[in-house]
């Protein structure tokens, strides 16, 4: 086993995955980076190593988990960061069950079973000493209403109770299972939409923190949710939404 505390990060080829992976990088860990993408297509970084599985198949999800314990003998830090959107932003009433399930396999099922496999490896852990952390991605769209995305939304809204279950289960033993729900970030997601949401940003100022989120915000929540100075936080969300979730009159 190594003395080097490793992180999984999935969805890590790119964007928010890669910030999390610099992140914990720059302060000490390696990082195993999972992604769907072939490797040459995942930005490079030194310190980190790239498995490509697919988490809404049991298959990948065993390969993510395997490569981290054969390779490194521990897990210390699991960041569910893979999500995708619908394909196709449909109404509620048109939407099909293809997209529906497309979104549910990665965003819920895939975050389900791969800390449920991640879980029973950390609970061994807790044996020798370590103190393991799991963070969930989740959104502000776990509880806002976007009618033309609808399966984006009830996903993320059941990976808070994924969290809520699995800090739970895991609270016996010393695991914390805590969820980040991102706001508007600046992200390939959100490059189709970017029109729209400068408008709800410097227009509209729907945001108390008038600008985008980066990546980069997301990644330092992670990490914080992942330091032993929040030890005895659990089953929380932080928010990371410029203050969007206020209710402002």
């Amino acid at each position: 086993m190594t003395d080097q505390k490793i992180l999984i990060v999935t969805g890590g080829a790119r964007g928010i995955g890669l910030a999390i992976a610099k992140k914990f990088v720059a302060e000490g860990y390696a990082s195993v980076r999972a992604d769907i993408l072939p490797e040459g297509d995942a930005a490079a970084l030194d310190g980190s190593y790239y498995v490509r599985g697919d988490i809404s198949a049991d298959a990948g999800r065993q390969a993510i988990i395997s490569f981290a314990m054969e390779k490194f003998g521990r897990i210390d830090a699991l960041v569910n960061n893979a999500g995708v959107a619908p394909r196709s932003r449909l109404d509620i009433i048109e939407t099909t069950e293809e997209s529906f399930d497309f979104v549910m396999n990665i965003n819920l099922r895939g975050t389900f079973f791969l800390t449920q496999l991640a879980a029973r490896e950390m609970i061994k852990l807790t044996e020798i000493g370590l103190k393991p952390k799991i963070v969930n991605m989740s959104s502000m769209s776990a509880y806002t209403s976007s009618v033309n995305r609808g399966e984006y939304c009830i996903s993320k809204a059941g990976v808070s109770m994924v969290t809520q279950l699995f800090a739970d289960r895991l609270a016996e033993y010393g695991i914390n299972v805590n969820e980040v729900r991102p706001g508007i970030i600046r992200t390939d997601m959100t490059k189709t939409v970017t029109e729209k949401y400068d408008r709800l940003i410097f227009q509209e100022k729907i945001l108390p923190l008038a600008r985008w989120g980066l990546p980069e915000d997301v990644a330092e929540a992670c990490f914080a949710l992942c330091s032993d100075g929040l030890g005895y936080v659990t089953g929380q969300a932080i928010n990371v939404d410029g203050g969007y979730h206020f209710r402002r009159l």
